[in-house]
């Protein structure tokens, strides 16, 4: 098999963020087109120093779950850092403007008594959410060497977000449209709030897909 070939088998093999899926292919032909140069300047014709190249780095079968696990953790890191970053900033968003709109004390005296308890729990499924990508972001990055299935991680990311998106629009929609003063987050700080709040959530859907096509694809190379 020559190079071109070679490489246009392994990125068909993988599956993964584009950008890192790429430069680990880049990096792949590098390899074998330095090998390669190598044995035609020991004196074999072109061809020939591809195939050999090619059968000293390895089968597809053996070197891409290598490359899978990679593109494995990426995504997982990449999920994890949305989920520490994105969390954090909508819950610190909705509490400034839970506490400027309604602005009256009256109306937070007349809250309902389940206000409060559903404003909490939403506040600790939020913020836990947020420590767990922080924890996965550690775990498959510095403490990577100590992580034998990333595969596993990257898709309990995958499983968090699907298991609390519906969570937290649920008790949030709870809090706006069943509590007074609802009315007035009709501002424009909170029209923001919502564009700025939906565009995390899309892109964590969109994360926890990706994260759940590569753990497949990293379970069918392993």
């Amino acid at each position: 098999m020559l190079i071109d070939d070679y490489m246009a088998e392994l990125d068909h093999a993988l599956a993964g963020p584009h950008g890192p899926k790429r430069d680990l292919v880049v990096e792949a032909r590098d390899s074998l087109t330095d090998a390669a140069d190598a044995l035609e300047a020991g004196g074999l014709d072109r061809a020939e120093a591809e195939r050999i190249a090619v059968a000293e780095f390895g089968p597809i079968g053996e070197i891409a779950p290598g490359y899978q696990a990679e593109l494995t953790s990426t995504s997982g890191r990449r999920l994890g850092f949305l989920l520490f970053l994105s969390v954090p900033i909508t819950v610190l968003m909705w509490s400034v403007l839970w506490r400027m709109y309604p602005a009256d004390d009256d109306v937070w005296r007349t809250q309902p008594a389940w206000f409060s308890p559903v404003s909490r729990l939403l506040d600790i499924v939020q913020l836990a959410v947020g420590v767990y990508g922080g924890l996965v972001l550690f775990a498959l990055g510095r403490g990577a060497k100590w992580i034998r299935r990333p595969r596993l991680l990257t898709r309990s990311l995958a499983v968090v977000v699907w298991i609390s998106l519906p969570v937290s629009i649920g008790l949030a929609q709870l809090l706006t449209h069943g509590t007074e003063g609802a009315d007035n987050l009709s501002s424009l700080p909170s029209v923001l709030a919502n564009l700025v709040t939906t565009a995390l959530w899309g892109l964590q859907v969109y994360g926890a897909v990706w994260c759940m096509r590569i753990t497949r694809a990293a379970r069918r190379s392993a």
